[in-house]
């Protein structure tokens, strides 16, 4: 079998979309409806007696691919949920100011804009320039938006509208001297790029396993660095608030995530299928296959648009989601929609700044083939419009 085959997406689709919520091959959806039959096998024992142990596993084998201790780690649904734990946890007063980049995803934006509106904070949102020239330059046109009012510094690991690569480290080292706290949307990066929480240094840091990581939908986490879990307020108040001897994991951070109320935590349970399949199918080979297969397929669009590529020279800006420009369409909708009723390619347009790109994800399942169909595809459409 194939690598494409083991996913379990339609064949007659070109899929160049991996990015907008992932995709779980076959052998790790097969553990998931496992851990969902032994939960409808006896509730009551699963779910009070075994889950505990069985989601420190599941956090013990994430914490090691994102190296980190299990108990600075808890899973929730996604990394909005995540953004949304820390904005409202954070007790802003007026005038406090997130500084975030113009780069976020709109959800997280409207998270802090309502966070904003409740509490007379300010959300301010840097301007970074496409194309970028530079990661020294992102960081500093970044960090040029600091005040002394800043609380908290928000950005993306990977952006989702322009897919650039943000230096959090670097970003998180200066705001750690200057006294800011600091969240990472890492909704992109953990199985797209390596990601070690030891050396990034967030206060804070969410992201996705179902995404790039393959798990199922549902599978997301936050991470806490021990020095502010006491900042840290759960969104659902549960037996895990003040917990008594039954609900209790030792850490109170744990302990307010790990039970929300009656949930399906199969798709958690099944995250070290998913880094296990990764390490079974060769995913260091693959990652370096789709990053060339994605650098062709920017070159090739550029060359058909006669736009400037936008990440900077070198190595370690293009991964496996990258976006290019397109000309200004009249009805990006409507041309997204000819796309695929027309020709099968599911790829996502991003209208960002006045400007319309093309998001490209190339995962294993892709290959020269589907390139050439979205080029031909877009050969076509762009002419006729």
């Amino acid at each position: 079998m194939t690598i494409k085959e083991l996913f379990l997406l339609d064949p007659d689709i070109t899929f160049l979309n991996h990015g907008s919520f992932g995709a779980c091959p076959r052998p790790v959806f097969e553990v998931y409806q496992d851990w969902q039959r032994r939960l409808e096998y006896q509730p009551v024992q699963f779910l009070t007696k075994s889950l505990p142990e069985l989601l420190h596993e599941a956090r013990s084998s994430l914490g090691r691919y994102l190296n980190a201790p299990a108990d600075e780690l808890v899973f929730i649904p996604n990394a909005t949920y995540g953004v949304n734990v820390i904005a409202r946890s954070l007790d802003l007063q007026p005038g406090d100011e997130i500084l975030a980049s113009n780069h976020e995803y709109g959800a997280c934006d409207r998270t802090w804009q309502y966070i904003c509106q409740k509490t007379g904070g300010v959300y301010r949102r840097q301007a970074v320039d496409l194309p970028a020239t530079s990661q020294s330059d992102i960081v500093e046109q970044i960090w040029s938006g600091v005040t002394d009012r800043t609380r908290l510094l928000f950005i993306s690991h990977i952006t989702s509208p322009t897919a650039l690569t943000i230096p959090a480290a670097e970003l998180c080292a200066l705001a750690r001297e200057a006294g800011i706290l600091t969240l990472v949307d890492g909704a992109h990066a953990p199985g797209q790029i390596p990601v070690d929480l030891g050396t990034i240094g967030a206060d804070f840091y969410t992201g996705n396993c179902h995404k790039w990581m393959l798990a199922p939908k549902g599978a997301g986490f936050l991470y806490a660095r021990p020095e502010v879990q006491h900042l840290v307020e759960p969104l659902v108040v549960s037996w895990g608030w003040q917990a008594e001897e039954t609900f209790t994991t030792g850490s109170q951070f744990v302990d307010y995530f790990q039970w929300r109320g009656t949930d399906d935590p199969a798709a958690c349970l099944t995250v070290p299928a998913a880094i296990q399949f990764m390490q079974e199918n060769g995913w260091e080979s693959v990652h370096q296959q789709c990053r060339s297969l994605l650098s062709q397929a920017l070159v090739r669009v550029s060359e058909l648009t006669s736009l400037p590529g936008l990440y900077p020279a070198g190595g370690g800006s293009i991964h496996q989601m990258g976006a290019t420009e397109l000309p200004r369409h009249p009805d990006l909708k409507a041309f997204k929609v000819r796309l695929y009723d027309e020709y099968q390619v599911e790829v996502p347009f991003v209208e960002w700044e006045g400007r319309h790109f093309l998001r490209i994800s190339v995962q294993a399942y892709n290959d020269e083939g589907d390139i050439d169909r979205l080029i031909q595809a877009l050969g076509a459409l762009l002419r006729l419009d």
